[in-house]
């Protein structure tokens, strides 16, 4: 599989080239240029294929010109130690859940197999890389213990004052680890101008070979694809009428890996989600997508501190705009709405909802039209684990979900043991230097 940015169809990379230099110079993303047609694969596969066996099967069919099924089979199981939950409550609705991980973050599925593919590309071929990314908690536990061990891959991570978290000392590049973390004296929007201002300097980024673990890189956000034919194989049993995903949009990662996996054949009938200002509905109740309007020469560059996937959609809706307004439907709701059913979910299923997971759920209850013909299923997403969301949930239900030691781990707060640094992008390039 090739790949190309969102900017630019006609400058082809390939798999290598878009996960370790992963913001193209034309200010775009990198997207797949082709999608393998994979049905008589997913139809294949049942409720004991193992996450990991789908993900390398999945892998290996989509970058088979780089590497040996083999290779992409051992990159998926070092990397998914752990997997998706497809829970059934009745016969009409289902979670996805994708917490149940080391930190309670989906994140750890992304993180972990960007990580694994990236140090198998230079034990194969040389070379190193370097992350350079801002976070105020799970990304940081969880970059921390993907990259114990890792000989090819280190990690710069700004942190704004007081929100280190889920390190420990062994961690440090100082006392023989592979995270370099910096505490910056300011807020999380300084950390993300400092990383702005040095991927907008390709010198840097090409001296340094610098990367980054969100889903600016497409490597962070393939394994996302494999979400859905993992669902898909556990549902084809019980079910036989129409499926649709409820989910948050968030960054609009887990709505474009939902499309990438349908561009693969995924049977599905569609994906709901509450309203944003960018993914919206026409005059004629059909979804769009606001920001296509705005042509590429008067946008800003990408952004690789604090991404958004609005351009890969924008991509998929270009391409195939007709049929995506009968696949996706955006729904509004309310303060309300998102409110009443975190209540919902927790009387009717004893589920914890936080506030993303309700909207997805209201978004799902305002579509029942559609959902209620033929029967239809909906598979609610639910991203990240519940505690993370602990204070909104114990306002709006009066309970609170009880904290997993894992995860009680990852938001433990750690001390670097170095002075603040100011907000400026020379403290980082002096860290880069002393790796």
């Amino acid at each position: 599989m090739k790949f190309n940015s969102t900017r630019n169809s006609e400058i082809f990379v390939n798999f290598e080239r878009a996960v370790t230099d992963c913001m193209p110079k034309d200010g775009g993303l990198y997207i797949p240029s082709e999608s393998p047609d994979l049905r008589r694969w997913i139809l294949y596969t049942n409720e004991t294929t193992p996450f990991a066996s789908i993900a390398g099967a999945l892998t290996s069919a989509c970058i088979n010109d780089e590497f040996s099924p083999i290779i992409c089979e051992t990159i998926a199981t070092r990397a998914f130690p752990f997997e998706p939950k497809l829970t059934k409550y009745n016969d009409r609705f289902f979670t996805l859940e994708l917490c149940d991980t080391p930190t309670g973050s989906h994140k750890d599925f992304g993180v972990s197999y960007l990580v694994n593919c990236m140090e198998t590309i230079f034990q194969l071929k040389g070379g190193n890389a370097v992350f350079l990314d801002v976070t105020v908690g799970e990304l940081g536990a969880t970059l921390a213990r993907v990259l114990r061990g890792k000989k090819y891959l280190k990690a710069v991570l700004l942190y704004p004052k007081g929100k280190v978290r889920g390190l420990s000392e062994s961690d440090y590049v100082w006392n023989g680890g592979n995270i370099y973390p910096i505490e910056i004296d300011g807020t999380e929007a300084d950390c993300h101008q400092i990383v702005r201002e040095i991927f907008a300097d390709r010198a840097l980024v090409e001296k340094y070979h610098l990367t980054v673990a969100n889903t600016a890189n497409i490597g962070r956000l393939m394994p996302q694809t494999f979400f859905y034919p993992y669902a898909f194989s556990r549902l084809k049993k019980d079910v036989h009428s129409d499926i649709y995903y409820a989910m948050a949009p968030g960054n609009y990662s887990n709505l474009v890996a939902g499309l990438y996996s349908w561009r693969l054949s995924l049977p599905v009938n569609g994906f709901i989600c509450p309203t944003t200002d960018e993914l919206t509905l026409d005059m004629q109740g059909q979804c769009t997508v606001m920001d296509r309007m705005v042509p590429f020469a008067q946008r800003e560059a990408s952004d690789p501190a604090s991404p958004s996937n609005l351009e890969r959609l924008e991509d998929v809706f270009h391409n195939n705009s007709l049929m995506l307004k009968n696949l996706v439907f955006p729904m509004h709701v309310t303060t309300a709405q998102i409110d009443d059913a975190c209540r919902k979910l927790f009387m009717r299923y004893g589920i914890f909802a936080d506030r993303v997971t309700s909207s997805a759920y209201a978004a799902a209850l305002n579509n029942r039209d559609l959902t209620e013909d033929d029967e239809g299923v909906v598979v609610l997403v639910v991203r990240d684990h519940p505690v993370l969301s602990a204070d909104y949930i114990k306002h709006t239900v009066g309970e609170m979900p009880a904290m997993p030691e894992k995860v009680a781990s990852a938001l433990e707060p750690t001390v670097i043991g170095k002075p603040l640094a100011p907000a400026k992008r020379d403290v980082v390039v002096r860290a880069l230097d002393a790796l």
